[in-house]
């Protein structure tokens, strides 16, 4: 029994990382199912509930900015994807990581797979749900903080968002050891 692991919001300056870790039924299969980079809001939000209805065992979890600063975002996504393995249901038997790094577990075997969430179907789920949960949490923050459009640039560097940084300053959302180049001083800002 495979468990699939990703991740989603390892590039945005604001908001947590989340991970999902699904085990899928051997029978499973939905002709939306892909990497969710590839597939519209809309088959996202189609596929979340028929993944968390008919998936053997599912979670998520996320690491919030906070931490993200302390021991940085490759780490915060491990760490998301394994908090998200211990909270299963049912044990696997393997761990299917998306990507190319993961920090051994005891009692759990692993394989990284680069581009994972486009080669299996347990990976792809896992991505549907870090994505989708990730997209709900900014939008609902986004409530909180309208002036940075999180509700349509989920915490990336656009330039809405930057934008709004440079007006508004940061907020407790947002990742302070991420520094977009947009942001930083020049030697031509005190002239």
């Amino acid at each position: 029994m495979e468990a699939g692991c990703d991740e989603a919001g390892r590039g945005p300056l604001a908001g947590p990382v989340f991970a999902a870790a699904v085990i899928l039924p051997d029978t499973f299969s939905h002709p939306l199912l892909n990497d969710s980079k590839r597939m519209t809001e809309k088959a996202r939000d189609t596929l979340r509930p028929i993944i968390e209805s008919e998936a053997v065992a599912w979670a998520v979890e996320a690491v919030y900015p906070e931490e993200i600063d302390r021991i940085n975002i490759l780490n915060a996504s491990i760490t998301g994807m394994q908090r998200a393995v211990l909270r299963l249901k049912v044990k696997p038997d393997i761990l299917l990581i998306d990507g190319n790094r993961f920090r051994p577990m005891d009692g759990y075997a692993h394989v990284t797979v680069v581009h994972g969430d486009a080669t299996y179907a347990s990976i792809a789920a896992a991505s549907v749900l870090a994505k989708t949960w990730r997209d709900e949490y900014m939008r609902k923050i986004a409530l909180e903080y309208p002036q940075y459009g999180w509700d349509r640039n989920m915490g990336y560097p656009t330039k809405e968002h930057i934008e709004a940084i440079r007006e508004y300053g940061y907020t407790p959302y947002h990742r302070r050891s991420f520094h977009p180049k947009e942001l930083e001083p020049t030697l031509f800002d005190n002239i």
